[in-house]
């Protein structure tokens, strides 16, 4: 059974590139029926943000991509939460050491700081590496502090299959005896990842391409134990956009690059998950763009994640959450969108045939305010914008004439819906022998101010009721005087 796992450090918001990670191991440990676990690798104590776990639960349920164990789940492989597995990692850790694969090290901050400025790029002498056990044993009785490090080899290549990147291999004599276990008693992510991975059962590691360098460090440990390696998938990296159209590693210059930014400003959690399914896999097939968490679990396969960086897009995405929104039901919409509108809508307002109108117009919920103004207060506009050459409006005559007659039809109409006012104002296009189109022009500037608007003209006046429109329509009369 494949069994994967998302395991973030709790240091603040989820960036789109961890959700990306949390998304695709979720996919690959689906596709087949298999578990997905979530564990929170909370030992750099200095980094934690409070509150950071909740919003890496909050996301994943909001995302859809449910852990089968974890925190609040449970699970034969508990604790979930690093730190309250603290003396498991330092047993594996003193085992290691028996048998002779790592080593206590003594070398005080003040001794490692003065290497670290004779050479910066030099990393640890491995000053403790060949100490005696008597020396070891005296050491440790005397209670002088300590870390546990990996005794890398010196010599020879170390090699591992990615499942996305092929062989990788890296000479040992650029390997470093990294710290596993820090001298407050807390593992390093080096170590305590690849003890959970094995107690825990994992089958593949999903991460990100840039552990690639790292993940020899970790095979060593595995195979010291006599371990079984799991299956790497490293993921490709992803890119950013700005403004110029530089490309680089995806990061806040670019905008928005955190799911909670990204669901404040009016994008739809279902909408991002799509597309970020998209950065770095294809379907095969290549065309379907839009899936269901559950069509992906069906359609995700290891062998269509990519090498090639992949770039996030902010108009793709935007694209993308516009299609969401459109294809909501009326009153989904109306619920997801009520918490974006800041101004107090005036009781003569058809509240639900606005939204009604407005939901195909807006790519993101924040637009809502600035989409709706118009229906709200009519805008300051000058008299030019009725002229049209595409409807033959050259001087403000017709215009006048337009709007005089349908005051006087628009005066008598007891129902304000869309096709009864539609249906009254026609005959005035067939008396004055001009286009529909020229009609509806004239009245639609009237009663919005804009040449471009969700909706026409008479579902603009449903909208906005009758003595709003009728008010409007005096008001532009008073403009072509």
């Amino acid at each position: 059974m494949t069994v994967t796992r998302f395991a973030p450090s709790p240091t603040g918001y989820m960036h789109i590139g961890n959700l990306r990670t949390a998304l695709y191991s979720y996919l690959i440990g689906k596709h087949d029926g298999g578990k997905f676990i979530l564990r929170i690798e909370d030992t750099d104590r200095e980094r934690l943000v409070e509150g950071a776990t909740d919003v890496i639960k909050s996301t994943l349920n909001m995302t859809g991509l449910l852990w089968d164990e974890g925190p609040d789940v449970g699970g034969d492989h508990g604790p979930y939460v690093q730190s309250e597995r603290k003396e498991i990692y330092m047993e594996y850790a003193k085992k290691l050491v028996e048998m002779g694969h790592a080593y206590y090290c003594f070398c005080t901050k003040e001794r490692l700081e003065k290497l670290h400025e004779e050479d910066a790029m030099g990393g640890y002498d491995r000053h403790c590496r060949n100490l005696s056990k008597e020396e070891v044993e005296a050491n440790l009785a005397a209670g002088i502090p300590f870390v546990i490090r990996q005794k890398m080899p010196t010599e020879g290549v170390t090699s591992y299959h990615d499942e996305v990147f092929g062989d990788i291999s890296m000479n040992n004599e650029e390997l470093q005896d990294q710290i596993l276990m820090k001298a407050d008693g807390y593992p390093t992510y080096n170590f305590c990842h690849v003890i959970d991975d094995h107690l825990m059962g994992v089958t593949h590691v999903v991460r990100g391409s840039e552990y690639l360098t790292s993940t020899p460090k970790y095979v060593l440990l595995y195979d010291a134990y006599g371990w079984e390696r799991p299956t790497y998938v490293h993921l490709p990296l992803l890119m950013g956009k700005d403004a110029e159209g530089n490309i680089s590693k995806l990061s806040k210059r670019h905008g928005a690059v955190s799911f909670q930014d990204l669901v404040a400003d009016g994008y739809l959690p279902e909408a991002i998950i799509n597309y970020i399914s998209l950065l770095g896999w294809c379907p095969k097939g290549g065309e379907q763009e839009f899936f269901t968490l559950d069509e992906l679990k069906e359609a995700f396969t290891i062998d269509g994640v990519s090498k090639s960086p992949s770039v996030f897009d902010f108009e793709k995405l935007l694209w993308f959450n516009g299609e969401y929104i459109h294809k909501l039901e009326d009153e989904r919409f109306t619920e997801l969108i009520a918490p974006f509108i800041k101004v107090e809508i005036p009781e003569n307002i058809n509240k639900t045939r606005m939204l009604a109108l407005l939901k195909t117009r807006i790519a993101k919920l924040s637009e809502i305010n600035e989409r709706m103004a118009f229906f709200i207060t009519l805008p300051e506009y000058e008299k030019e914008l009725f002229l049209n050459k595409k409807n033959k409006i050259a001087d403000f005559e017709i215009v006048k004439t337009v709007l005089t007659e349908a005051k006087a039809i628009l005066t008598d109409v007891q129902s304000f819906d869309n096709d009864t006012l539609f249906a009254s104002l026609m005959p005035i296009a067939e008396k004055l022998s001009i286009k529909t189109g020229t009609l509806m022009w004239c009245i639609r500037i009237a009663v919005s101010g804009l040449t471009a608007t969700p909706g026409g003209a008479t579902e603009i006046m449903e909208v906005i009721g009758k003595e709003e429109s009728l008010k409007r329509i005096d008001l532009a009369l008073e403009k072509l005087i």
